[in-house]
């Protein structure tokens, strides 16, 4: 008869196999992954180095232009100490004086933002270097089947089962060597580091907050064009002239509508993620991810050797010759 040994080593095969189909449901990974691929996919216009840097030129750009028209403008504009040229720059461009305030904290934020999502490009790069998301349930579904097929392959034909160890042995090297060939163990740890880095980014409230920043921005460079300079013009300076005098408002003033269609694509793709990024976020942690392949697969090479021929039993009364005769042909 089959040693006990090779009965428990065939039994933990099977419920591994069980285990692998069932560990996708269990982490709704059919229903998560694809969406973090979706995300992965939707920043990727967004995440190179050339258009990170250009967003942060561009909200320098702003800041040199907003800072230039609090100073170098009013003090062209108004005469007086600098608490009184304040008063009367509040007083007369209240539109632009309201935008310095607004602009006080919309540049750290956004600034902030962008040099985490600048910090985290080789993250990024790193997680859509691996399969597709919307592949990775599929990774654990398919060698489960495999697994629970070749067992009861097995089991209607006892014959083959010293083929079918091997095949099972293989099986479980396979599972190990998969997070070395697609580096999971360097790029997996990444990915964990993107979103911890993304919390509190991707969020519905931060979103909807940098998307409302558009709007002051735009009322912002309202004031300029409508307020500050008409009123250098009518100080007496030529158009050639505030652009030599003032560049970072002329700049301001004649890249915002670039600026917006820039940007504005980016924040979008960030509002669409949201859920996204929730979803996957749900999942085991990154780092743990390689794990999920190596363990088993260490697991089902370990039992299918165990589940390998033993010795036969000796049973009073029964001669080893006829216990062995009774086997099927390789567990012997």
């Amino acid at each position: 008869m089959p040693s006990r040994k090779r009965r428990w080593a065939v039994i933990a095969l099977g419920v591994l196999g069980i285990a692998l189909i069932a560990m996708p449901i269990a982490f709704q990974m059919f229903e998560r992954a694809p969406k973090g691929a979706r995300m992965i996919r939707d920043f990727r216009p967004y995440m190179t180095a050339s258009r990170l840097d250009g967003y942060q030129t561009e909200m320098s750009q702003i800041n040199a232009g907003v800072g230039e028209g609090g100073t170098k403008v009013v003090a062209r504009l108004f005469a007086g100490t600098a608490a009184q040229r304040q008063a009367r720059l509040a007083a007369s461009f209240p539109g632009f004086v309201e935008f310095e305030h607004q602009w006080a904290g919309i540049y750290p934020d956004m600034s902030g933002m962008l040099r985490t999502i600048q910090r985290n490009l080789g993250n990024y790069r790193a997680v859509a270097a691996l399969p597709s998301f919307t592949l990775f349930p599929w990774f654990f579904v398919i060698p489960g089947l495999i697994l629970l097929g070749l067992l009861g392959f097995g089991l209607s034909f006892p014959g083959r089962w010293r083929t079918i160890r091997w095949t099972l042995a293989a099986l479980g090297v396979g599972l190990v060597l998969a997070p070395a060939v697609f580096q999971m163990f360097s790029r997996a740890p990444k990915g964990g580091q993107m979103m911890s880095a993304f919390k509190t980014i991707e969020t519905r409230a931060r979103v909807e907050r940098i998307q409302g920043y558009f709007g002051d921005m735009a009322v912002g460079q309202g004031a300029v064009a409508l307020e500050l300079i008409p009123a250098l013009q009518r100080s007496g300076l030529g158009a050639g002239q505030i652009d030599a005098d003032y560049p970072s408002v002329t700049t301001f003033n004649q890249q915002w509508v670039h600026v917006l269609n820039d940007m504005t694509p980016m924040i979008g793709a960030m509002s669409d993620n949201v859920v996204n990024y929730q979803a996957v976020a749900a999942l085991p942690p990154f780092p743990l991810f390689p794990w999920f392949f190596v363990l088993p697969g260490v697991l089902i090479f370990g039992f299918a050797l165990g589940a390998g021929p033993g010795r036969p039993r000796h049973v009073r009364g029964t001669s080893t010759k006829n216990v062995s005769s009774s086997l099927p042909q390789g567990v012997r």
